[in-house]
């Protein structure tokens, strides 16, 4: 597999998580006050694979894929 296979595959990856993270942050803002305190874990996953998934798409991009 090439480089830039590699970092597609990255990328997909990635995309999905961040995907799910989004959503998973969304659905405890429609559960609040329930579990309030999640707030801050989850959104730090959310931001946390969103700036992966960012860094992942500029290498790909740099790569020339």
């Amino acid at each position: 597999m090439s480089d830039i296979d590699t970092l597609k595959a990255e990328v997909k990856k990635l995309s999905t998580q961040a995907t799910q993270a989004k959503m998973d942050l969304h659905d405890l803002s429609e559960e609040l006050p329930t579990d309030w305190q999640k707030i801050p874990d989850v959104a730090q996953r959310c931001y946390d694979l969103h700036a992966r998934l960012t860094e992942a798409r500029a290498k790909l991009k740099a790569a020339g894929g």
